[in-house]
């Protein structure tokens, strides 16, 4: 990935509001999910409830798919990231205090959150991309580059 595309994506990734977190059912079928993220360049960490059919589903197969975009006020501005990649449950202290600097980092109001015990029903992930769709309206409709991690 050339250093222009590099700062394309880290920008997205580092000014995106929220991303949706893709996740597979033991069914078979993707179950999408709105949720807040922080991330250190482009690893990417997701805080999700510990009984929640998100960590079900990774429990029984680790490999995500996300979407993360750009605030746009016309169909000529949009630019985002399709990223698809695995997520591992972080058990490491020093990995969980890294990932929850990150989360408190972007959210301040976590701080409160984490001193009132509200902590114990939630499991930390790390999103590590693989492949990555880079879609940008600005250079034509529909425009998409696909890249390997």
């Amino acid at each position: 990935m050339n250093k222009s595309t590099e700062q394309f994506v880290l920008d997205i990734i580092d000014h995106g509001k929220d991303l949706t977190l893709a996740t597979v059912r033991p069914d078979g079928y993707p179950q999408a999910t709105t949720v807040s993220y922080a991330n250190d360049g482009m690893d990417i960490y997701v805080g999700i409830g510990k009984d929640s059919q998100k960590a079900n589903n990774l429990r029984c197969n680790n490999k995500v798919s996300l979407t993360i975009n750009a605030p746009y006020r016309d169909w000529n501005e949009i630019k985002g990231l399709s990223i698809s990649g695995t997520a591992e449950f972080i058990n490491e202290t020093q990995e969980l205090q890294h990932a929850a600097d990150c989360m408190i980092k972007r959210y301040p109001q976590l701080v409160e959150w984490t001193r009132s015990n509200q902590t114990n029903d939630v499991l930390l992930l790390k999103i590590r991309p693989q492949y990555l769709s880079v879609l940008d309206y600005q250079k034509g409709f529909g425009h998409t580059e696909l890249l390997q991690i």
